[in-house]
């Protein structure tokens, strides 16, 4: 059973406009029904607008407000920009900047060619960054803001055979740190939510992707997953989208430059 939006404790958040990247799925997904629930105007952005209408529809019917889908691919810059733009025009200033778009791709280190590193330094760095220029002049006018990035556990520790994605999520939690000092007397925080092996279609992926490589099968591999949290599960989205949500609270001001697994202890 869903907890009632005035119990969340994002409940602050009650007609501010959140604007979430790779929202047509998974965590991003999550993120959206978790906001929307605590009552925020939510602008979806992500490359596929049908996956997207069908979340927005969804959060209409299930929480109702006014919600908008936005077809980008934010590794653009200029259409991160345009995005962030239409945005503004119809729900007024972004107030939370949720940067949850990603990729993950395996590939040994040698395997893993000049195009594979760009691949995921746009995907999870430079993505971010474009949004995050896009919204920042509008926050620093208001004096108020929240950027929450979903980096990984990959952004605080190494893993073997995705050398490029490790790099890329590291990159985003040093960004996160840096903006957070950089903005830190203008209102605006600055943080990032690192998950661990999480319950969603990506996984499922890279699932796949080491099955085809190693040719063990996918119970096996999913059970290397499992066995790398002390809980011994996967994380579900809704876990990581309710840290997300708190992180955007405007009741947690004093919360900047954190880089917050949430990955039932795997880093312990």
């Amino acid at each position: 059973m869903n907890e009632p939006a005035e119990n969340r404790s994002g409940h602050e958040l009650r007609d501010r406009h959140v604007l979430v990247t790779g929202g047509s799925r998974g965590i991003g997904a999550a993120i959206a029904r978790e906001l929307a629930a605590c009552g925020a105007s939510v602008s979806l952005v992500a490359r596929g607008p049908e996956r997207l209408e069908e979340v927005r529809t969804g959060l209409e019917r299930e929480f109702g407000g006014r919600h908008r889908a936005l077809a980008a691919d934010v590794t653009d810059a200029r259409a991160a920009a345009g995005a962030v733009a239409a945005a503004v025009a119809a729900l007024g200033p972004v107030y939370a900047l949720v940067n949850n778009a990603g990729a993950a791709e395996s590939a040994s280190f040698l395997d893993s060619d000049d195009e594979l590193w760009r691949r995921m330094l746009d995907a999870n760095l430079m993505g971010a960054v474009h949004c995050a220029r896009a919204v920042l002049p509008g926050m620093k006018a208001l004096r108020a803001g929240r950027i929450v990035s979903v980096a990984s556990t990959a952004g605080l520790t190494g893993y073997r055979f995705v050398s490029a994605y490790v790099a890329a999520k590291h990159a985003l939690v040093g960004l996160t740190r840096a903006l957070a000092l950089e903005v830190a007397r203008e209102g605006i925080t600055v943080n990032a939510v690192c998950p661990g092996y999480t319950h969603t279609d990506l996984l499922a992926d890279s699932v796949e992707r080491a099955r085809v490589r190693t040719g063990r099968s996918a119970e096996d591999i999913m059970r290397v997953y499992t066995s790398s949290n002390p809980q011994g599960r996967l994380m579900e989205p809704g876990e990581i989208a309710r840290a997300v949500v708190w992180l955007c609270a405007p009741g947690q001001s004093g919360v900047t430059g954190q880089a917050i697994p949430v990955d039932g202890g795997a880093l312990l």
